[in-house]
């Protein structure tokens, strides 16, 4: 129950040791099919570019800022905790000029600081975060599109913690670029990173005047694997594929409607459990993040203490806070196959145990 990975279910470890096969045979080419077909449903998109790269979430927007940012581009990036400043730092190494919009810790970006930063001049990108896995802060996400079009700008979204968890809907919300983790709300093992390019974000890609940077993570190189070219690249993860395959099947069985739901619903009583353990939620209720809870450390608590505790006597991981939250707050996750009663319980019953 931290931050990531998730509980991953039987038949999703069963997926993962199946026999490898290669990566051209046409069983696996199928099910790969199969696969871009599913992430299409769960992004709410009918981009051709979605696939899952073989890398981590980390890897997936690496391959979004290198594909779309050169040299010499403007980025305007929005900064409210560790991973908006990443994002910050992968652009600056494409060479881009970096414009940040920041908010406090804790607290969402607020659209009308964008929009202001978008009249002071023409972005190729502009970048923000729908679920900051550092604050457990939800990003509402339907002003940018605008923004972006009053600038000219491509739209390129984090959702890491969200995908799976809570409705990302790429095609309504007009996202050009997106990239999530298959280890969170997917409730699959780390190892590959989903993304979608839109048409135009495709067609960016096409017309660059320069080379990708990075010759593993070029979509121009890697799409004619994913194509009907089938073009060899690099060697597919294959067991990873599988694995993932099995988790989206999960994902669309239980309906994209009432998988967000169940984490909406677990999220509120995990909350309501810890306010009435006296601990204090320092992020807004307004964009609390369902699949993960910022739980402020009381004062004179041994953060670490508690969380060896925890997971020594109830096998519980929980995580500790990151950048302005270190030391400070635990970061509580409900994602994917870990969202249920039993472990909202269990999470309450060792906190309350061990806060003494």
């Amino acid at each position: 129950m931290g931050p990531g990975p998730s509980d991953v279910p039987t038949r999703v470890l069963q997926a993962l040791s199946r026999p490898t096969i290669g990566h051209l045979d046409p069983v696996f080419l199928e099910l790969l099919d199969e696969t871009q077909t599913m992430l299409r449903q769960v992004f709410a998109t009918d981009n051709a570019l979605t696939l899952p790269m073989s890398a981590t979430g980390s890897g997936g927007m690496e391959t979004c800022f290198v594909n779309l940012l050169e040299p010499g581009d403007h980025a305007l990036i929005c900064r409210h905790g560790v991973f908006g400043g990443r994002m910050a730092e992968v652009a600056r190494r494409c060479g881009a000029a970096v414009t940040l919009v920041d908010a406090p810790w804790g607290n969402a970006i607020d659209p009308d600081d964008v929009a202001k930063a978008a009249r002071a001049r023409s972005f190729k990108v502009i970048a923000v975060v729908h679920a900051e896995t550092s604050t457990g802060v939800l990003q509402d996400l339907r002003p940018f599109r605008a923004i972006a079009d009053s600038c000219g700008a491509l739209l390129l979204v984090d959702a890491v913690t969200s995908l799976g968890g809570v409705a990302v809907d790429v095609d309504r919300l007009g996202i050009d670029a997106v990239y999530s983790g298959t280890q969170k709300c997917l409730s699959c093992p780390p190892g590959l990173s989903p993304v979608s390019f839109s048409e135009r974000a495709a067609q960016v890609l096409s017309i660059r005047k320069t080379a990708v940077a990075s010759w593993y993570f070029d979509l121009n190189l890697i799409g004619k694997y994913f194509g009907a070219e089938r073009l060899y690249h690099h060697t597919a993860p294959v067991n990873m594929i599988f694995a993932l395959h099995e988790a989206l099947r999960l994902v669309l069985e239980e309906g994209l409607e009432a998988r967000f739901a169940r984490h909406r619903q677990q999220a509120d009583a995990l909350r309501r459990g810890l306010e009435a353990l006296g601990l204090e939620l320092p992020v807004d209720r307004a964009v609390r993040l369902p699949p993960l809870t910022l739980v402020r450390i009381p004062k004179g608590v041994d953060d670490a203490k508690v969380r060896a505790q925890l997971l020594a006597e109830h096998g519980l991981e929980i995580g500790g806070g990151l950048g302005n939250f270190k030391g400070k707050a635990w970061r509580i996750g409900l994602m994917g196959a870990s969202a249920t009663p039993e472990n909202v319980a269990l999470c309450l019953r060792a906190l309350e145990a061990a806060l003494p």
